[in-house]
């Protein structure tokens, strides 16, 4: 079924999360002989080893993860280019590929096409739409990539599915040459990641390989998308009438053919950000045929996942929203927009961006600020540049139960009306799991608030 045998071959699987247990499996499954090296050595990482072990692959924890005696490695999300690992198997000639190239290879002679959606910000809740949008056209689509599904199990799925909404990072697409996609969108590009990249140049070359031999979807309102679209791509606006999809009067609309697809108000998601990911979700799903009947429908049924602005709770009058997904700042830019009065908490792993242009843009509507996370004092720093009167609480501790304090804190700064906000600008991996975890440990300090020591409700 696969165009490219891997029985007996030796292959280095690079970490033992979600995506390296995939990986492994569908190798494993395949005849070929599987070492996962991870340099973590958490409980979690054991506990995926144990898994790994019995299934029948080779488990290295820990710092030596130079792979001896493979003839490929495959990257997953996270570990930068210049890893010991990646930089010791190039050295060697050794092929270094990331799973969704080892995805296109493993597929089927009658393959599923693939559309793509990369961007900074808002790729996760544009494939969720465009997935929802594609079983509203009866075709079995799954959310596959940075989202739901990995890519080398949404592949190899029997029966097969009919398309793949495939959310892919600037990561996945610089390790992955081969793939090419029916239809791709790029919906914005800002400062992320430079920590895995050299410059924005190299960010945005990554991205734009989604493009190559696709129809091409872009934001006309983002400078950057909208000079490098190629010619004859398709654009998306919430500013301009002129765009192949735009927001007019309130509706969104595929200019031109002057059909309305549906009223703004009927969307379960909120905010103008949402308004463009729907935008670009009804863009690629016109490009591979759907018709606007289901468009509408599909983009009328889809309701935001966790962890993306969600209101908790509200305690004594404070809400508190959780979009842990704010992971960078264009993310936390538009969340912190969402909100007159807040208490920001914020901070993890900032690859390589600047907060300063957002401190300085929200300095008004902050009340308070909780920071936690490794790069943290950057954070303050910039608070101290443009916000030096607001207070700031800095949480020095590396545990997830920084958490609860976080929220402790956060609801002394409060005074009713505010919102407690997080939107952490950063990734999570210094503390937690994942953005998800992250997100989850924030409702559940936010409800042990909201219910005194006694059991009743505050």
């Amino acid at each position: 079924m696969t165009s490219e045998s891997f029985a007996g071959r030796r292959v280095a699987v690079a970490g033992a999360a979600v995506t390296g247990l995939a990986v492994a499996s569908a190798l494993l499954e395949l005849g070929a002989r599987v070492l996962v090296v991870d340099r973590g050595t958490s409980d979690r990482q054991e506990a995926a080893a144990t898994k790994l072990r019995a299934m029948g692959a080779d488990v290295r924890l820990g710092d030596d993860t130079t792979p001896v005696d493979v003839d490929l490695v495959v990257a997953t999300p996270g570990m930068r280019p210049d890893h010991p690992l990646f930089v010791a198997a190039r050295s060697d000639g050794i092929e270094v590929i990331g799973e969704p190239e080892l995805a296109w290879r493993l597929r089927p002679a009658d393959a599923a096409p693939w559309v793509g959606v990369t961007g900074t910000n808002g790729k996760t809740t544009t494939v969720s739409m465009l997935a929802t949008v594609l079983g509203a056209a009866g075709r079995r689509a799954v959310a596959a990539g940075n989202v739901g599904l990995p890519i080398v199990e949404a592949v190899r799925t029997v029966p097969s599915y009919d398309v793949l909404a495939v959310e892919m990072s600037s990561q996945q697409l610089a390790w992955s040459p081969s793939p090419r996609f029916a239809a791709a969108a790029v919906l914005n590009l800002a400062e992320d990641h430079l920590d895995w990249h050299d410059t924005m140049a190299d960010y945005a070359a990554a991205k734009f390989r989604i493009w190559v031999d696709a129809i091409a979807v872009g934001n006309a309102d983002d400078p950057m998308v909208a000079s490098a679209l190629p010619d004859g791509g398709r654009t998306f606006s919430i500013r301009s009438a002129d765009a192949d999809y735009a927001l007019v009067d309130g509706a969104l609309v595929e200019t031109a053919s002057s059909q309305q697809l549906l009223e703004v108000s009927q969307l379960q998601v909120t905010g103008a950000h949402n308004v463009a990911n729907a935008l670009a979700a009804a863009a690629l799903a016109r490009a591979v045929g759907v018709e606007v009947a289901a468009v509408a429908d599909g983009l009328t049924q889809f309701a935001p996942g966790s962890h993306r602005n969600v209101l908790v709770a509200s305690v004594d009058d404070v809400g508190y929203v959780n979009d842990s997904k704010a992971t960078n700042p264009h993310a936390a830019d538009a969340s912190l927009a969402a909100y007159e009065h807040v208490v920001w908490i914020a901070g993890g792993l900032l690859k390589g961006a600047d907060v300063d242009g957002l401190v300085a843009t929200h300095a008004r509507r902050l009340r308070g600020v909780v920071l936690l996370g490794r790069d943290r004092g950057q954070i303050a720093a910039a608070l101290a540049r443009h916000a030096s009167d607001v207070p700031v609480v800095d949480l020095p501790d590396t545990d997830t139960g920084v958490m609860e304090s976080a929220v402790r804190a956060a609801a002394e700064l409060a005074r009713p009306g505010d919102t407690v906000l997080l939107a952490p600008t950063a990734a999570s991996w210094d503390i937690f799991r994942d953005y998800a975890e992250r997100g989850e440990l924030f409702a559940a300090a936010v409800e042990r608030l909201r219910v005194d020591g006694n059991g009743h409700e505050r």
